[in-house]
């Protein structure tokens, strides 16, 4: 995922579970709980450009590409060969991916009309920095998800994930509750929507005027 400003803290990945490969009936039911309300706040945001900030190997990524048709999308995460071969691998003519820091993000401001991190700023270490960057270049929306805490913590706990970190996943350095996470983006715009698929919390947040 996007890393931070600092070098020791730029890498890719912290937790490398496939959660959307799975073939665990259990993670399968849960991330189609997942997909489901973020195909919803998707349609509702209606936008023709978007910004994948953290894109990791580009699954969402090249999935609303395709939803968009000739509607401009670009996928930005941390320079890394896995994730470039990952890249390769879903070519469109509206998608584009970059090598990018998302605390300094080279587009101009207002240039696309949503700019999206899903799971991702749970793993950065400047987590304003990076919204206050997605606020500047979306013109309209934000859409963003994150574990919900401290139930995701329990959950691994439960599961005897992690016992070690108190059931914290590898490269998590934010956590939040529903209300902390609708306060944090509440800074950047007007909280439209709020949804909780179990066991995340979903924004979608309105930008500008």
């Amino acid at each position: 995922m996007i890393g931070g400003t600092t070098a020791p803290a730029e890498v890719p990945t912290g937790n490398t579970f496939d959660k959307y490969g799975s073939s665990n009936p259990v993670v399968k039911r849960l991330m189609a709980r997942f997909h489901s309300a973020l195909d919803e706040l998707w349609a509702k945001a209606a936008a023709e450009s978007v910004l994948d900030v953290g894109c990791g190997e580009g699954v969402l990524t090249a999935e609303w590409a395709e939803r968009l048709g000739d509607g401009r999308i670009v996928g930005i995460d941390l320079d890394d060969a896995k994730l470039r071969a990952e890249w390769a691998k879903r070519p469109r003519g509206n998608l584009e991916f970059r090598a990018e820091e998302a605390t300094r993000l080279s587009f101009a401001d207002d240039e696309f009309d949503m700019a999206t991190a899903i799971e991702v700023l749970e793993h950065v270490p400047a987590p304003e920095a990076t919204l206050a960057e997605m606020a500047r270049v979306a013109r309209r929306h934000l859409l963003v998800s994150v574990p919900r805490e401290p139930l995701w913590r329990g959950l691994n706990m439960a599961r005897g994930a992690y016992l070690r970190d108190l059931g914290n996943t590898p490269g998590h350095v934010n956590h939040w509750s529903q209300r902390a996470f609708v306060s944090l983006l509440s800074r950047y715009g007007a909280v439209e929507e709020a949804r909780s698929p179990f066991p995340w919390t979903m924004l979608l947040v309105r930008v500008g005027n």
